[in-house]
């Protein structure tokens, strides 16, 4: 017997209309060149359902995709709930990756409509040859900007809302079916599509902005720093009028200067980005004896923060660092750390070093070479897979990669230890793990204990051939700016930190590294240079 209760389906749509309902006045600012926007859930309530009755005029309609090639503005988020609403499926292309990898991915897709924003016109100009079936572009700009193109077949977004019906009621369909294509960054070979649903995307939003997340409340201003194309923006699209809170859009800007203006300016309270976004922004507020407003807690993704940042943002700005571990492949953040608000300084710092616990509806494990879970004692590394209501079963019209082990948990290609109280440690990148003389050194860690050094600002550690232990660490770091720290130095240091077997055998200085459109470390692009003799002592 089933239950006496109403079934309705978990849509994208749903939840704008939820903050348009009850948070009809909580204000959605957009700042980018040219433009200070400053309105509410309401207004981006009524000019989505007005885009989705001109997208559906356009012949866009169930199970239809389309693309943006975009940025952090109000037009492209209003572009995210219209486009799904209908039950299209958008594909939010990255303009941070090469050009060949964006026609890629909008090729392999297939769709003729194409949305692009101010920042973003020269671009599509530039791919225009390349992409095989876009014949339709839409300009995401003030109606009065339009500019000169090269392009041809172009619509005015503003039209398209001008010209849209107030009485646009969104349609109901399962809510299993596609809403959101990613793909993924492509540092491996070809970029892969990620499909999320839409059930599967609201699920993820409620659980990764509830308490033990990013504990999400209308007395909250949020700033969507993480691009919407990555990993839909790290949820902040649907978080904004899922939970209420005010919502600062700062486009394609990512400097300190600018985003530091935001978060005082608009009194952001919490804000996602990696690392590298809060480095910054502490040498900026150093530099300047400035601070951070209202700002109360920064959410750090990609890779593990500093124990050195987590600590000066505690002690000089009273702000938490909350860290946690997500990939494209698990919608939005899988785990969190979350440490009790009365621990003690060197607690809250052990825990925000952590990936944290799963949040409601993820699980995750670790297995042997031969698929064998590895029990959770804190102490044994594996292979770490996960499974959930929004976990990735396979990529986009790739059914020929393996994604999901035998038994359906999903492969991350990620090294973990898990902790009896299943707390996940992030050990490695299975591709990054140097195996030397039988015995497994971890990059990551040994990278964590370098970039400790007050001397360095960063730090990256990758495999090097070893003709007696098959592989031996090569660290290859970056020195503050000022600082001045020889090699005998480093080593000195390290040896106090890691066991000494892990020490690299050599160590180069660099201007600085190359990093991927979501921030991390490009290791193919160092071992690459490594191999044509470009990056030497």
């Amino acid at each position: 017997m089933n239950g006496l209760v109403q079934d309705c389906p978990l849509l994208l749509s749903s939840v704008l209309e939820h903050g348009a309902r009850n948070f009809a006045r909580v204000p959605i600012i957009g700042r980018y060149p040219g433009e200070s926007i400053h309105y509410d859930y309401a207004g981006a309530h009524v000019r989505a359902r007005r885009l989705a009755s001109s997208l559906n005029r356009l012949g866009i309609g169930l199970g239809d995709f389309l693309g943006s090639l975009a940025w952090n503005t109000h037009r492209h988020l209003e572009l995210l709930y219209a486009a799904t609403g209908i039950g299209a499926v958008l594909h939010t292309a990255n303009p941070r990756l090469p050009p060949e990898h964006i026609a890629y991915t909008v090729n392999f897709t297939g769709y003729r409509t194409l949305f692009v924003d101010a920042e973003t016109i020269g671009l599509a100009e530039q791919l225009a040859p390349r992409l095989e079936s876009v014949d339709r572009t839409v300009f995401m700009v003030p109606r009065d900007r339009m500019p000169e193109t090269t392009l041809t077949n172009v619509l005015s977004y503003e039209d398209l809302i001008e010209d849209g019906d107030d009485a646009f009621a969104w349609p109901r369909f399962d809510e299993r079916l596609a809403s959101i294509l990613c793909f993924t960054s492509g540092t491996t070979g070809a970029p892969k599509g990620v499909l999320y649903s839409h059930r599967g995307t609201v699920l993820s939003a409620l659980s990764a902005g509830s308490g033990n997340g990013w504990a999400l409340s209308a007395d909250d201003t949020m700033i969507a720093i993480a691009g919407f194309f990555h990993c839909n923006g790290w949820g902040v699209p649907f978080f904004g009028p899922m939970f209420g809170t005010k919502l600062v859009l700062p486009g394609r800007r990512m400097d300190s200067e600018w985003l530091h203006r935001l978060i005082v300016e608009e009194d952001v309270t919490v804000a996602p980005g990696v690392p590298t976004i809060w480095l910054g922004m502490l040498q900026f507020c150093r530099e300047r004896g400035y601070g951070l407003g209202q700002l109360q807690r920064i959410f750090s993704g990609g890779t593990a923060p500093p124990a050195a940042m987590i600590e000066a943002y505690m002690r000089d700005h009273g702000i938490r660092t909350l860290h946690g571990w997500g990939m494209t492949e698990t919608t939005h953040a899988a785990t969190v750390s979350v440490a009790p608000r009365d621990a003690a300084t060197t607690d809250v710092i052990a825990a925000a070093r952590t990936q944290g616990k799963p949040l409601y509806g993820d699980q995750i494990r670790i297995v042997d070479e031969s698929g064998i879970p590895v029990p959770h004692d804190g102490t044994r590394s594996g292979h770490l897979e996960a499974r959930g209501h929004w976990i990735a079963s396979g990529y986009f019209r790739q059914p020929d990669i393996a994604l999901e082990s035998t038994d359906g948990w999903m492969k991350t290609g990620d090294i973990a230890v898990i902790d009896p109280d299943n707390t996940l440690h992030i050990v490695d990148r299975a591709k990054d793990v140097i195996k030397s003389g039988g015995e497994w050194i971890s990059s990551i860690v040994l990278e964590e204990a370098a970039i400790s050094h007050p001397g360095l600002s960063e730090a990256t550690v990758i495999a090097v051939p070893d003709p007696r232990w098959q592989e031996r660490p090569l660290l290859i770091a970056v020195l503050e700016e000022g600082a001045h720290v020889t090699t005998e130095e480093l080593r000195a240091y390290l040896a106090a930190r890691v066991p000494k077997w892990w020490l690299p055998d050599t160590i180069l200085f660099a201007d600085e590294l190359p990093h991927g459109p979501t921030g991390k470390v490009q290791k193919d692009v160092l071992r690459g240079l490594i191999e044509d003799g470009k990056l030497t002592n």
